[in-house]
């Protein structure tokens, strides 16, 4: 009666590292603002994962079958979200060296997991391929908030890094419009990705 928490960091270090709309996004306001003034947004981000968790992990899960509308519901709720997500990171542009524009906060970054879809897919696979039957659900839901917030910790803050290293050569240059359009096109393949595609992830 035990969560696998070795299978799990790996399953998840896989997912949270790797382009996602959540990662997108935090690459794209890296680009934007730096990773200094991003950080109130990165941290909502990080912490947003856990509003899945919790719910999931102590009884929503157990509820899906029964009210299925409403999660299907909620499942295009959030794709419209990130597809909106995506339509802003098209239009921005680069410029962390001197900009007016005020950075997104600690409570937008907040939302940005509730209204994934891969988030919701890859916590969703935790609970049920990790975590062994018996387990008591206190115990299953804050292995898998530890890991994932341990992990978080470490990587959002590398891809939001990313960014802002990428603005450095890019930004005042042609290229850059180019880049914005295809963090985009990779944020909404990503979204199409978890919805048709298979697994979940970050």
């Amino acid at each position: 009666m035990t969560v696998a928490v070795l299978p799990f960091l790996t399953f998840a270090a896989s997912q949270v590292g790797t382009p996602g709309p959540a990662n997108m996004v935090l690459l794209a306001t890296g680009a934007r603002f730096g990773l200094r003034r991003a950080l109130p947004f990165v941290a909502g981000v990080a912490l947003g994962k856990q509003l899945i968790i919790w719910p999931l992990g102590l009884g929503l899960m157990a509820i899906q079958d029964d009210f299925p509308l409403v999660f299907e519901a909620l499942k295009w709720v959030s794709v419209a979200y990130i597809l909106f997500l995506a339509y802003r990171v098209a239009g921005m542009r680069l410029s962390v060296r001197e900009t007016d524009d005020t950075p997104p906060g600690f409570f937008a970054g907040l939302i940005v997991h509730p209204l994934n879809p891969k988030a919701w897919g890859m916590i969703t696979t935790g609970f049920t391929t990790f975590v062994s039957t018996g387990t008591p659900p206190l115990q299953a839901t804050a292995t898998i908030a530890i890991c994932l917030l341990g992990l978080q910790i470490i990587l959002h803050p590398i891809w939001t890094y990313a960014g802002q290293a990428i603005a450095a050569g890019l930004a005042g240059k042609p290229g850059e419009k180019y880049l914005m359009w295809a963090l985009a096109a990779l944020t909404v393949a990503s979204v199409m990705y978890a919805l048709f595609g298979g697994g979940g992830a970050k």
